[in-house]
């Protein structure tokens, strides 16, 4: 299989990872797309390369000789083939697609766990993120900048107990990239919506009004 027949294969097999119902559009978080570049076949694969490798990993792609580019793409291919059978399956591909657009949530969770695993047995618990991450706040409770680290510090540890399924206030991996990005998981969407309420409710009412919606939108820059 040439490179443009394997490009071929893989626009098909976008189509399918990216396929599920139509959802209410809303103006909190949303997983970043694919591609910037348009989706037309008809004319390049561009948009499928962004796809299969994540748009940062496919800039590099660029300046490779077409040599190179076959040689990588090849190395590649061998980390989809989960079952090391020497065929790439439809299902292979959409998870890998799906890896692809996620990966720099798994390298900051990495980077992250590395700083807040304290005492290296593979978990993390509360004490342990707050004391690496607000231990100087809790040593000089009013610091000179004038942030208000503890009002974070009580919006983290409600995060991290929604985030911690057994309520044991000690995070596995999963747990912990739950808490980190709740966007990404389902049971974690209640405070995703909370947090945002709050970020828009200045007066704290429990309601927002126009001016508040309108404020948020013209910070973010954007419309919902």
């Amino acid at each position: 299989m040439d490179l443009r027949q394997f490009l071929m294969c893989l626009s098909l097999c976008t189509a399918f990872a990216l396929s599920k119902p139509t959802e209410k559009k809303d103006r909190v978080h949303h997983e970043p797309q694919l591609s910037d570049k348009v989706h037309n076949d008809a004319q390049n694969f561009d948009y499928d390369h962004d796809a299969f490798l994540g748009a940062e990993e496919a800039k590099t792609f660029d300046q490779l000789t077409p040599e190179e580019s076959k040689e990588r793409l090849g190395k590649i291919v061998s980390k989809i083939d989960g079952d090391k059978d020497g065929f790439v399956t439809v299902d292979e591909l959409k998870d890998w697609i799906k890896f692809a657009q996620k990966r720099w949530i798994y390298e900051d969770v990495e980077r992250q766990w590395k700083g807040h695993d304290l005492n290296e047995d593979g978990l993390v618990s509360w004490e342990e993120y707050k004391n690496a991450t607000y231990g100087y706040v809790l040593d000089d409770p009013d610091p000179d900048d004038g942030f208000n680290y503890k009002q974070m510090m009580v919006r983290d540890e409600r995060r991290f107990k929604m985030a911690d399924k057994d309520g044991d206030l000690i995070a596995t991996k999963e747990e912990f990239t739950a808490f980190l990005h709740p966007e990404e998981y389902d049971y974690m969407k209640d405070i995703v919506v909370q947090e945002t309420m709050e970020d828009i409710d200045k007066n704290a009412d429990g309601f927002i009004d126009l001016e508040e919606y309108i404020g948020r939108q013209a910070y973010q820059g954007g419309d919902c």
